[in-house]
């Protein structure tokens, strides 16, 4: 094979991303290389490109944690995967495996943690190194591109549903109709829950409601928190808000019954406004979730295994990158965009 590969680099915030022609790298012990077929372009990326978050990645580096491929090389005493195995490059990078968090199935948030695309170079690139420890195994059946949203935006709207607590018959709403919105109200179905979809626009009502919402709710009219109490007979058990909105997050807690859990997945800027008086009298759980761990994301890919999940998704070769950026930035973007890399 060639020694060099093609990649998207970030190499200042808020500029555009340089395609550039680098050595293929070699794996060391413990590390695998990956040859890219798929990657799939998150929101997240977008913000690590433009520095948005107080930790910021070092530059240069090349984004992406949606990146699926085959194992073409294994440095020393690797043994957990095999060459020619199709595995994805996550989110979760690696962690540190002995802490607290790690010891307890919640390495999302180990100290240590690594992540794709931020501290660790990622999938917009035609090779990438990994950990194989924590590298997605992607079920047969399973393509490169139908993979790759679901080990970021579906991995993270399935956990985030689990993280309701909800039980199947009970009611959940999926805030955001979205890149996630659109696998959460999937996954809902799949789990046996009732979903109730919000968004502010109608078309996505409407696509909600094919994928299998129950109930539909536009946040643009005059009263969307009594709209979908009435819907869901007082409130919902659970509420996943996706949408990077604060008037979604303080309308998602109105939305959920007494007792229920609201689950925070949107990161909009700004504060929280969290009516007090509510959430105490109605003793209501306010949650944060962040991805998943490696076994929810083998549930979640699972799921699409069985034909139950199926991102929308739209193709696009890596050499389009800053275009999807700039759509990503104008809300432009209706689907996920995967990067196909045998277009290039």
């Amino acid at each position: 094979m060639s020694r060099k590969m093609q990649a998207a680099v970030v190499e200042q915030f808020g500029q555009s991303l340089v395609i550039q022609e680098l050595d293929i790298p070699t794996p060391g012990p413990g590390q695998i290389l990956v040859q890219t077929e798929a990657c799939g372009v998150c929101h997240t990326d977008l913000h690590a490109a433009h520095g948005d978050w107080p930790e910021k990645p070092s530059l240069p580096f090349i984004p992406g944690h949606e990146g699926i491929g085959r194992v073409v090389a294994l440095g020393a005493g690797v043994t957990a995967v095999k060459e020619g195995d199709r595995v994805g490059v996550p989110w979760l990078y690696s962690a540190c495996g002995h802490c607290e968090y790690c010891l307890s199935a919640w390495e999302t948030v180990c100290a240590k943690a690594q992540f794709g695309g931020y501290t660790k170079n990622g999938g917009f690139a035609e090779y990438i190194v990994a950990d194989p420890n924590y590298v997605a195994h992607v079920p047969a059946g399973l393509s490169a591109i139908e993979a790759a949203p679901l080990i970021c935006a579906g991995v993270t709207s399935y956990k985030g549903l689990k993280e309701t607590g909800a039980r199947p018959g009970q009611w959940v709403v999926v805030s955001g109709i979205g890149g996630l919105g659109h696998l959460a109200v999937q996954y809902g179905r799949a789990m046996g829950l009732r979903v109730c979809a919000v968004d502010i626009d109608d078309g996505k009502l409407a696509h909600a409601k094919r994928l299998g919402a129950e109930a539909i709710v536009n946040a643009k009219g005059s009263n969307p928190v009594a709209a979908v109490r009435q819907a869901t007979d007082g409130g919902a058990h659970g509420v996943l808000i996706t949408a990077p909105s604060l008037a979604a997050f303080k309308q998602g807690v109105g939305m959920t019954r007494r007792r229920g859990t609201c689950v925070l997945v949107g990161l909009p800027p700004g504060e929280f406004p969290t009516p007090l008086f509510d959430v105490v009298a109605s003793c209501i759980t306010i949650r944060g979730s962040f991805v998943g761990n490696r076994q929810d994301m083998a549930e979640a890919l699972g799921f699409a295994a069985e034909g139950k999940v199926k991102a929308d998704i739209e193709l696009q070769p890596l050499s389009a990158i800053n275009s999807v950026f700039e759509r990503l930035l104008r809300g432009d973007v209706p689907s996920r965009v995967v990067l196909d890399f045998s277009a290039q």
